[in-house]
This record gives C-alpha cells, structure tokens and sequence, in this order.
C-alpha cells in the first residue's frame, strides 16, 4: 500500500494560542504521527507581518500574508482558523468548507452566529468542521455532545463559561475587594483584555451559550435570543449579603427547554454556596446539563488562558479519522425554528438591596408595593449606617416570580419618597 503522507495543515492566524498549536505539531511531531498513523504537518501560517517577531520560527515559506494559499491551496487538508470575530474568519471558513478542506475553529462567535449552516455546509460538501476550542478551553464539551450523549433529550444548561469574569467574581467574594482593583488585577495578570467588554459584559458567555443551547436542544439558538447582564454592577455589599444568605454570586449563563419554548440567559445570579457550581472558583469554567438519561451531569476545566489544548485535540481526532478514512462526526441536525420566552416572562426568586430613610411605616410600605404587583416577599433584612444615620440598607428575598412583576415592584418601591436608591437586583437560581 502506498504511503499516503502527512495530513497537511494550513492555520489561519498565528497569534498566541496559534503559536501553542504549531509548537505542538513541530516539537511533537513523531509522538502524533505515531498516535494517528500518519504525519501532521504544518504547511502554511496566514500573518500580518511576516517579520515580526515569534515565540516559534516555523521553516521557510510556511508564512504567507494571503489566505488563499491556504483555503484554495491543493496542498492543503485541514484548516484551523485562530482569527476570532466574524469577518473575514466566517468568510474564510466558508471558502475552506467549498473547496473541500476539513476545518478547525475556536471562534466562539461565528459558531453562535452561523454554527448551523457552517455545519449543514460541510456535511454537504463531505468535509468536518471541529470547533471544541470554541466554547469551554480545554473541557470536552462538543464532543459528547454530538456523539456520547446524542440519546438524551436535554431539558437545561446551567454553566460558568467565561473564566475572566469567573476569576473577578471569585476574588471579590473571598476578599471582599471591588470590583475596579479586582479587574485591573485581572487585566495585569492577562486573565482580562485591555478593552474586557467582551467578558464582562457578558457577550463571550452569550456566544458560547448560544453554540451548546443549539447541540443540546438541536434548534438554531443565536446570541440575539439570550438575555444579558454583564457584571459591573456588583459590588462587595452584595457579595457579603449573599455569603449571609448562604449564596455565592456567579455570571450564569442558562438555557433551559419549557413547553418547546427555550429560555436563554445569562447574567449575575445567586446560587447556593453547598452546589457544585457555586464551588467552581478562579478561571475555571463549568458546565451542568440535564438529560432524560444521564440525569445531570457538570464538566468542569480550565476556561480562560492561551493554551491550545481544544484546538490540539480537535486536530488529532480530526487526523485519526483521515488517516482512518472515516468520519467520526455526527451530522448536527437543527430542527424548525422554535419560539424563544423573553425575560419579561420567566419565573425566578429575587435578591434586591436599597436604602431607604430610616422611619417608621417603610416596610410596610416596601411591602405594599410589592403585594400589588403579586410579588412575595420571603425575608427582609434591615441595617443601619454609620454614614449616614437617616438611612438604612434594605436587603430583600421574594419567593418566586414573574420577571415583569418583579422589575414594576422594584420600579415603583424605587419612586417611592422613602426610597433613597436601589442599588442592585439579582437573581436567584437554586440549584441543588
């Protein structure tokens, strides 16, 4: 039988965790062709600059500044696109798939927007499309979901999927810190960008939410449908009250399946300090789905750093099946469009803190306002100020309710002459 060669691999993009993924195929170059029966090898690299300094010195003429000598070049077999964003890398990706290469992503945000079709795209044109790295680091997410756990019916998602903001919230619950010193700790350390919108307004958990709410439910799930909430708002008060209330806080992101309807959210929300989310602490990411027959399950890993470990594996699963000459990807079937409940419809119990005057008659007043807007309240926790005596810091939990209700309930107590300010509203999931 003749040698059929090395699998050859074009990479789009060459910055950090490109620079991990190319180590690894040149430094364990031996290892893997041993593990997959054939060699891997790193043929082209798209860069700006071709000059510009490396961690890696790949071989003469692996750079190139143009990207059709990768996704329309005969010599190539898989493409990795490292680019991130949506354009040109949704482009690329597209002309990969047409000319009949395998493709390996990590962006997030494509595989939110256009996962679906990409998908349809490369089944039709018999190629893979890998995209593990594009949603939780190094767990192994993707994967079982497409193949080991294709079985289940999933009813919900409940995850921690972006490990900057995990990182922020955890340092300010353990040292009450707030939140402005904990991020630029975050941003010195690398764990945040320069500009962390991205993260801690709770896009970059939208975008993967989107991606494994579309595997778990098998309708198209786009980043427009989920509510979002990012964390700038919390402050350490809210923290202490909610260790006080036996909560920790985390920015969650959910989907859950209701009567065909699909829920989707993320934002900051209280959860029990015993669960083992809550417990979940620093840059890792974890995942809780439940299904019909695995009950629930939690993946939990690394989710926030450079390493190339998703991207990595992806390529050598992809390798094995080339070398095999098989593929081993279940086609993702997308079912009919679904209806989407909107935030002002879902059901959730409240953690609300204000500061009120300090006066006979506000409780029952707060509580008035409340019982109108068929809001129960289960507890009320009132304290005193040593900055200003004529106020005093409300703490509140309702029961559960309906988000419409409970947002007119908070909009009117806050109207309220009593009422100096409403300094926050959080959510409460109660997850065992």
């Amino acid at each position: 039988m003749s040698d059929p060669g090395p699998i050859r691999v074009g990479m789009l993009g060459l910055g950090n965790v490109g620079a991990g993924v190319a180590a690894v195929l040149f430094n364990k170059s031996e290892q893997l062709a041993d593990s997959v029966g054939r060699g891997i090898q790193l043929r082209r690299a798209l860069v700006r600059d071709p000059a510009r300094s490396r961690p890696i010195a790949p071989p003469p003429g692996v750079l190139t500044t143009d990207p059709q000598q990768i996704v329309a070049a005969d010599d190539i077999d898989v493409v990795i696109e490292l680019l991130g964003g949506l354009s040109p890398a949704r482009e690329l990706i597209e002309a990969s798939i047409a000319n009949g290469k395998h493709v390996v992503t990590a962006n997030k945000e494509v595989m939110a927007h256009h996962g679906a079709e990409l998908l349809a795209q490369a089944a039709e044109r018999g190629v893979d499309l890998y995209f593990e790295a594009s949603v939780g680091a190094g767990i192994p997410l993707i994967g079982p979901f497409r193949q080991n756990l294709t079985a289940n019916q999933f009813s919900a998602v409940e995850a921690i999927i972006n490990g900057t903001t995990n990182y922020i919230l955890t340092r300010m619950a353990a040292e009450g810190s707030d939140y402005g010193a904990v991020l630029s700790d975050a941003q010195r350390l690398g764990y945040a960008e320069p500009d962390p919108a991205n993260d801690i307004e709770g896009h970059d958990a939208a975008y993967k939410l989107a991606v494994l709410a579309t595997l778990a439910f098998g309708v198209e799930v786009r980043p427009e449908s989920i509510y979002r909430e990012g964390i700038a708002g919390l402050a350490a008060a809210d923290f202490k009250a909610a260790a006080d209330l036996g909560y920790g806080i985390k920015l969650l992101a959910i989907a859950r399946l209701r009567d065909g309807a699909v829920e989707a959210r993320v934002h900051p929300t209280m959860i029990p300090r015993g669960c083992l989310l809550c417990q979940v602490g620093g840059v890792e990411n974890a995942v809780r789905i439940q299904g019909d027959l695995i009950g629930n399950a939690t993946f939990v890993g690394r989710g926030a750093g450079p390493e190339p470990t998703a991207s990595v594996a992806d390529l050598i699963d992809l390798s094995h099946n080339l070398a095999l000459g098989a593929h081993a990807r279940v086609p993702l079937r997308v079912g009919a469009s679904c209806s989407f409940r909107p935030i002002e419809q879902v059901r959730s119990r409240y953690y609300l803190r204000l500061w009120v005057k300090d006066q006979p008659g506000v409780l029952a007043r707060i509580g008035s306002v409340f019982g109108a807007h068929q809001v129960s309240i289960a507890a009320v926790t009132q304290k005193e100020t040593d900055d200003d005596a004529s106020l005093a810091e409300l703490v509140i939990v309702t029961h559960q309710a309906v988000e419409r209700d409970m947002q007119a309930a908070v909009n009117e107590a806050g109207a309220l002459d009593i009422t100096d300010r409403v300094a926050n509203l959080i959510r409460i999931e109660d997850i065992p």
